[in-house]
């Protein structure tokens, strides 16, 4: 698969808005990710992506169109060898191994960026596809951190996968 991740872009507002307004995603997701997601959501979302150079959040995309975000995220003080990725997709396109390879662009693209010696990932215990795609881009379980989460009144465990440089 070539170069799937780029900058935002202002015509990647309706295919976000559409794509991040479904519960399915939002679930996964810390609470900062709204839900609904609206255009202006969108809109203000990209503004902000787009502040840094180099970006540390890219648009996923298939066929030119986003259909998801992935970034990364320096660590600072006594964790800054450190960077956490985040990441979600589109429903539609869910189970396509796309994830997987976002995952392998965006830790290539962080270790070339930053220096940084680890990029860890933090999925919830039930997101089984997130996990999944972490192993099958080299990623290694760390740790389970029991009914550290709470989403949606629902208590979760927090899994740490992590690769190292």
């Amino acid at each position: 698969m070539n170069e799937m991740l780029r900058p935002w872009q202002e015509k990647d507002i309706e295919n976000l808005s559409r794509l991040g307004n479904n519960p399915n995603v939002a679930r996964f997701m810390t609470d900062g990710f709204p839900s609904p997601y609206t255009p202006e959501n969108a809109q203000a979302f990209i503004t902000m992506a787009n502040s840094e150079t180099p970006p540390r959040i890219l648009a996923i995309t298939f066929d030119s169109k986003a259909i998801g975000g992935i970034g990364i995220h320096p660590q600072s003080d006594i964790h800054r060898q450190n960077a956490e990725l985040g990441y979600w997709l589109g429903e539609p396109f869910w189970g396509k191994g796309i994830m997987t390879e976002a995952i392998r662009q965006m830790v290539q693209y962080g270790f070339n960026h930053w220096p940084v010696n680890r990029i860890f990932a933090r999925p919830y215990h039930t997101n089984i596809g997130s996990q999944r795609a972490l192993e099958k881009a080299g990623f290694m379980l760390e740790a389970r951190l029991q009914g550290t989460i709470i989403k949606n009144e629902e208590v979760l465990d927090e899994l740490i996968y992590a690769i190292r440089r």
